[in-house]
């Protein structure tokens, strides 16, 4: 019609930080954007004469939503002007990923009910580093995995001041608890002083912040020793018992 406004068209760069879809998902959190908002972040840019915010609402519009859009091929994808080969991969991998959540049960995530348990999982990972590594295992209160194990940046002698750092990813995910391990490059997994110490620090934060530090293992070569079964560190002090192997002798 004639006088009528058209839609003013802007580059993403001409949008304000604050409004951009990627910078407002990581400020604040993937639920507050639109639909369109989200399928931008997954396609990343737009075209000539239009921004992928518009991109996306348009494309949106054009398959019938979010329904029409899980329902859309890759060839019907790459129909939609504007939408190469990449970004129609992109959309339709996202949509999979969606469709294969509900298959990803809770039952599929490792139960760590024991240090034999979570020596299995991380220990591997720790063999024959020549620095010492932290890895902190999130847990619900089931004593499943949560996410995965996730490294410490520096040593335990480096973490005692750094308890924000221990509890950033378990926080995240809400975890109920966390069953710290680190290694001794030496071999040797006898708890130092300052192994006792840093633990008894994280265990206080951890209680501040309602996430309980269920244990702390030290692996060596091919051993371990769980400082709360054998009493470092932890208020309830059990005997202490000699590394334990990966794969004890048969008596």
């Amino acid at each position: 019609m004639e006088g009528a406004s058209q839609p003013v068209y802007r580059t993403m760069r001409e949008i304000a930080e604050d409004e951009r879809p990627r910078e407002r998902l990581l400020a604040h959190g993937p639920e507050v954007l639109a639909d369109a908002e989200l399928l931008a972040v997954i396609l990343g840019s737009g075209t000539r004469g239009e921004n992928v915010v518009d991109l996306s609402r348009r494309l949106l519009e054009a398959l019938g939503g979010i329904t029409g859009l899980a329902r859309a091929d890759g060839a019907a994808l790459q129909r939609t002007r504007g939408l190469g080969p990449a970004g129609a991969a992109r959309v339709a991998a996202a949509m999979e990923l969606g469709r294969r959540l509900p298959q990803a049960t809770i039952e599929s995530r490792p139960h760590l009910t024991s240090p034999e348990a979570v020596y299995a999982l991380v220990g591997p990972r720790l063999l024959g580093l020549s620095k010492e590594r932290l890895v902190v295992v999130s847990l619900d209160t089931k004593a499943r995995l949560l996410g995965a194990p996730t490294d410490v940046p520096g040593g335990v002698a480096n973490v005692s001041v750094r308890a924000a750092e221990v509890f950033r990813e378990p926080v995240v995910l809400e975890a109920s608890s966390v069953i710290l391990v680190h290694n001794h490059p030496s071999g040797d997994p006898a708890p130092s002083p300052q192994d006792v110490l840093v633990t008894k620090g994280l265990v206080a934060a951890g209680e501040l912040l309602g996430i309980e530090v269920l244990d702390h293992l030290v692996t060596g070569q091919n051993c371990y020793v769980s400082m709360k079964r054998d009493g470092y560190g932890f208020a309830t002090a059990k005997r202490q018992t000699p590394a334990r192997p990966l794969d004890p002798p048969a008596e």
